[in-house]
């Protein structure tokens, strides 16, 4: 028998992806009931998960009744874009400098990965995710890098949730289209320049 705490990240995991995948909208009530038949495990390990992603906004507890999924809309997106570029823009005004060749071409890679999705949005969001958190982590700061990597997962709920209907295998190399210009600007030590290629990327993230 597993023990609690992985029977915990199985329901925690599974039904964070059922909302991003929109098999659970926002708005809709979950209780514990469902998912003990669901899964077959016990209350414990539900209730444990369940109160996990009310802890981390995700879902909303309403005693006696459930627990509902939040809305997230395009205004809340528009929100953490723009603090993702006051994070990410500073911390790259403060490490461009040092960020080496080898680092670079490690960044090359993640952008080249950005256009092998097979179709599938979520692998290119994944790769696109990786690329922005691997020019983070050229910072050293691992405190910053959690906190993008938590903006960027309330990100995919909230265009999951908003522009799901509306994203197609057309609208996903437009995202990246300024990765090269990002990565030329870094090079070159232009970091006025890199900070406008990061900016006009942040606008494109998602096919907003």
């Amino acid at each position: 028998m597993k023990p609690k705490s992985s029977l915990k990240s199985i329901v925690y995991q599974e039904t964070l992806d059922a909302i991003i995948r929109g098999e659970y909208k926002a708005n809709q009530i979950l209780n514990e009931q469902e998912l003990v038949d669901k899964f077959g495990f016990s209350k414990a390990p539900i209730r444990e998960a369940l109160l996990a992603l009310c802890n981390e906004g995700v879902l909303h507890n309403i005693p006696r009744y459930g627990y509902e999924v939040i809305r997230l809309t395009s205004e809340d997106a528009a929100q953490i874009l723009r603090y993702r570029f006051h994070l990410e823009g500073s911390f790259l005004a403060d490490c461009y400098q040092r960020i080496s060749e080898p680092q670079l071409q490690e960044l090359a890679r993640l952008d080249e990965l950005c256009n092998i999705s097979n179709g599938d949005l979520w692998i290119h969001w994944e790769h696109n995710t990786n690329f922005h958190l691997g020019l983070m982590a050229c910072s050293g700061n691992e405190y910053a890098c959690r906190e993008l990597k938590r903006s960027m997962d309330i990100l995919k709920r909230a265009y999951a949730q908003t522009y799901w209907n509306r994203w197609d295998r057309l609208c996903q190399p437009l995202d990246i289209r300024y990765h090269k210009q990002l990565l030329s600007s870094i090079r070159s030590k232009n970091i006025e320049e890199a900070l406008h290629f990061l900016e006009l990327d942040l606008k494109d993230f998602g096919c907003m």
